[in-house]
């Protein structure tokens, strides 16, 4: 093991031509040997929901789960069901489904999507919803009030609900009104009293107020029940249309086609087309409607018709539809039914050297590289202190970062302001084009502007997902680079719930990568040649195909051979052969995902000697690490990219190796404990089933691995650091 990079192994090697290592006798890999990467993308979302099905889960943290799933299922109808759609009707090929029409695989994720909607409901209904009745907290129907409680909700309404709410009629006069994607509406029938006529009328519900209305004031937390608004303006209707008899109502939910796309080479101005393209996505064509499964069939045929829509489409579910309003009820202020509260700490070479002083970042940083593992260790104290101090300190003379999500009113981002303000000069790439983050972004991208930072979108037809920041200090009349790179967002917020890792080094060669890449992402070109980077779109896939084949070699050569590879989602067919191939060569093969997963393990002649593993938890296990033996010289990489490929081909992603003896004994820990066998998790068999072990065969539960990582991290003090 050793604490330098060899000089004769650098990413710029990965831009040599090379053939992929095919073992000796082995046998052709066979064309269904993916999974279906929109099924296994199901299967995550599933076993977010048998977290909720948990009982060992703090029952808010149950009711959090439930709102996760129907977040999480949202947005893949709206980017992934939509562009399966769209794809089938351009005629391109859908990827990982050899064999298989692109109907077929609609129509399978149509069947998979309405079974886990259905038992989503369930678990609310049967399983979260009396878990939480029994610890005070009761959801309750108008029905279950007395005249009281009854009167104080109607003053409630007319004061507080009823001017905000708009009911539109449909007649000759007045078309079908324009349904907005993921509001929650009520279907309304009601009878002219005077002409006997019949009407259509649809009330949306507000969604700016409280998903769930506390029954009554003088409750207590602990004991304190909610009626949820549709079902409290349903039952005012009467209000909302004097002199008209309410015949029936029923709530209908829809969701869109809301994937953004934007030709780039065909634009002058990507913030004008890109805001342009977001006032269209609110258009986009509907692709689920949710309904009450009470709702009429004269009702259902007019929403069908006139949203234009396919029966395949239609999802009956019992209310309350849009279980997302759960995280309303989950943010209750009852400790006892959350996760208890965590600090993170501060990393131990990053505390002060002596007591009452305040950290010197560079300093810690000069003295050897930091490796940083959120949320168990604080970004606020590591991340965000390193780029005040860089903004406050004379010494630096620039700072340079990109920006892909953060958080509103972000800390990173005056600290950006705070240093062009002071004369420094400070470059931020901010990708306006994340996902749903668009708008916040380029509102983000103007502020930095008027404050004097020099802002740029990256490259044309690529995203900018690496997460980079590079300080350029002075030192004794040299300029040193202090870099930090890492595998999740500057955000504060999500950072206190997403699991990453960061490594802040002052490494001149690492710096010296910083700012070539930087140039170029500010220019025209993204050069090859890194020392201690391996980047993408050019060589990334490039540079871990070399290390998977390097790999399968020492295998057959008898030298140490095993890879590691921790990732958000597995799918790259080339990536997924080359683990194949190493598989064939005898290499252990351990792959630890939390999300989409294609490649098949344990297939003999195939994959015997590959073991994939998920973990979800109260964090969102979100960290990038490839791990490979390298016959003894360890070859160790984190950072921003996942095996698909937008990540290979269609952004710009960037890894950094690891290099301190420490900091690879760390990161073995982490896969020593994902993959033991004690430790909790979903295990993939080869037909693409999860199952969860979190019981031994005694019925004891097994060990969580985030709760088992935060005590370590409590505990640990680091050799050579003073506290």
């Amino acid at each position: 093991m050793t604490d330098t990079l060899d000089a004769d192994r650098t990413s710029s090697d990965f831009d040599d031509d090379f053939e992929p290592f095919d073992v000796e006798g082995a046998p052709e890999l066979p064309a269904e040997r993916y999974l279906d990467r929109e099924l296994s993308w199901l299967a995550f979302n599933q076993r977010v929901l048998e977290l909720a099905e948990d009982p060992r889960q703090p029952v808010l943290e149950r009711a959090n789960f439930l709102a996760i799933f129907a977040s999480n299922l949202d947005e893949f109808f709206m980017v992934r069901v939509a562009g399966l759609k769209r794809r089938i009707v351009t005629g391109l090929a859908v990827p990982t489904n050899v064999g298989r029409s692109p109907g077929d695989v609609l129509s399978d994720i149509s069947r998979a999507a309405h079974e886990l909607q259905e038992r989503h409901a369930r678990v609310y209904q049967e399983l979260v919803k009396p878990a939480l009745a029994d610890a005070g907290i009761r959801v309750v129907s108008w029905d279950e009030l007395g005249e009281g409680e009854r009167a104080h909700l109607a003053e409630f309404f007319a004061t507080q609900i009823f001017p905000v709410l708009m009911p539109l009629a449909v007649d000759p006069a007045h078309p079908f009104p324009y349904i907005s994607g993921l509001s929650l509406n009520l279907s309304v029938r009601v009878r002219n009293s005077r002409t006997g006529r019949v009407e259509f009328a649809r009330v949306k519900v507000p969604q700016m107020l409280p998903r769930f209305v506390q029954v009554s004031p003088d409750e207590t937390v602990d004991d304190a029940r909610y009626i949820a608004l549709e079902e409290l303006i349903s039952n005012h209707l009467g209000d909302l249309f004097p002199g008209m008899e309410v015949l029936d109502h029923h709530v209908f939910r829809v969701t869109r086609n809301e994937d953004v796309e934007i030709e780039e080479d065909e634009t002058e101005n990507l913030i004008k087309a890109l805001e342009k393209e977001l006032l269209r996505r609110r258009f986009g064509p509907p692709i689920r409607l949710e309904v009450s499964d009470d709702m009429d069939d004269v009702t259902l045929e007019l929403l069908v018709r006139e949203l234009d829509i396919s029966d395949q489409e239609v999802f009956r579910l019992p209310a309350p539809l849009d279980l997302g309003g759960l995280f309303d009820l989950s943010r209750i202020d009852r400790p006892d039914l959350h996760y208890p509260t965590q600090v993170p700490t501060t990393n131990a070479q990053l505390l002060p050297r002596e007591p009452n002083q305040q950290a010197d970042i560079f300093a810690a940083v000069a003295r050897k590289d930091v490796l940083l593992h959120h949320p168990y260790e604080s970004f606020a104290t590591s991340v965000q202190a390193f780029l005040e101090q860089a903004a406050a300190d004379p010494h630096v003379l620039a700072i340079k970062q990109t920006l892909y999500r953060t958080s509103g009113d972000s800390p990173i981002v005056e600290a950006l302001i705070d240093a062009a303000e002071a004369g420094k000069q400070v470059l931020a790439l901010v990708e306006i084009k994340a996902r749903f983050d668009e708008a916040a972004n380029i509102t983000w991208a103007r502020k930095l502007e008027k404050a004097g930072v020099h802002v740029v979108y990256g490259l044309v037809g690529l995203k900018t997902h690496c997460k980079l920041a590079l300080v350029i200090r002075q030192e004794q009349g040299k300029l040193r680079h202090y870099s930090h790179i890492g595998t999740g967002n500057y955000n504060p917020k999500t950072s206190r719930v997403y699991e990453d890792l960061g490594l802040l080094t002052a490494d001149d060669q690492v710096g010296k990568d910083l700012t070539r890449l930087f140039n170029e992402l500010s220019g025209y070109a993204i050069e090859k040649k890194f020392k201690r980077l391996l980047v993408a779109p050019l060589h990334l896939r490039k540079g871990l195909l070399k290390l998977i084949a390097q790999e399968a070699r020492n295998a057959k050569e008898g030298k140490p051979a095993r890879i590691r590879i921790k990732v958000n989602s597995m799918v790259d067919e080339a990536i997924i052969d080359a683990l194949y191939r190493a598989s064939n060569a005898g290499v252990p093969v351990e792959v630890w995902v939390r999300g989409i997963c294609s490649l098949r393990p344990g297939i003999p002649g195939i994959s015997e000697n590959i073991r994939v593993r998920s973990i979800l938890g109260r964090y969102l296990e979100h960290s990038r690490i490839f791990s490979f033996d390298g016959g003894g010289d360890p070859q160790v990489y984190i950072g921003s990219a996942d095996m698909m490929h937008r990540n290979l081909d269609r952004r710009v992603e960037a890894l950094v190796r690891l290099t301190d003896p420490d900091h690879l004994r760390e990161v073995d820990g982490f896969f020593d404990l994902a993959m033991d066998d004690r430790t909790s998790s979903w295990h993939l068999d080869g037909d693409g089933t999860w199952v969860r072990h979190s019981s031994d065969a005694a019925g004891h539960p097994l060990d969580d691995l985030q709760a088992t990582l935060m005590q370590r991290t409590v505990h640990r003090a680091r050799p050579g650091i003073r506290r």
